[in-house]
């Protein structure tokens, strides 16, 4: 039994605009769905991988996700086109052709979704959790000043 891509397409929705525990739900469902094959195995890991990189930070300077400007239809293209290659190739076993086969599916889909109109998509962090600015005030000691021996 293939994959359902209607469970992987909306999973990678959920995950574009941060639904982490729908997406979660989603995810469970796929594996419940699923054959225990090597190929398979690989694709669902792929899946829970991206689920753990989108869900953390986008501090990581090793994760892909965090690096990938989703408004760049080129650029997904490009990596999906990438990621073919790594499915087609025949250095690869079952299990890295099922892993690149995701992230081939992810490039896919998120070239097609319109993020530019959906501001939960690039944000990292939600706007409640971002640190707010200060203004300095002039008699207020700054580290330029604190260094420089200025007062």
């Amino acid at each position: 039994m293939p994959i359902p891509s209607a469970l992987v397409i909306r999973y990678f929705q959920l995950l574009v605009n941060r639904q982490f525990s729908e997406a979660e739900r989603e995810l469970e469902r796929l594996k419940q769905k699923i054959h225990k094959t090597e190929w398979n195995r690989g694709y669902f890991r792929a899946l829970y991988g991206m689920l753990l990189a989108r869900r953390a930070n986008n501090n990581d300077s090793y994760a892909f996700f965090s690096k990938l400007d989703l408004n760049d239809v080129e650029a997904l293209q490009s990596y999906r086109r990438e990621f073919l290659g790594h499915v087609k190739s025949g250095l690869h076993g079952d299990f890295d052709r099922g892993f690149f086969s995701a992230w081939a599916d992810c490039m896919r889909v998120l070239s097609r979704i319109d993020v530019a109109n959906n501001p939960k998509a690039n944000s990292a962090v939600p706007e409640k959790a971002k640190p707010e600015v200060l203004s300095v005030e002039k008699s207020q000691v700054t580290m330029e000043k604190f260094l420089g021996g200025k007062s």
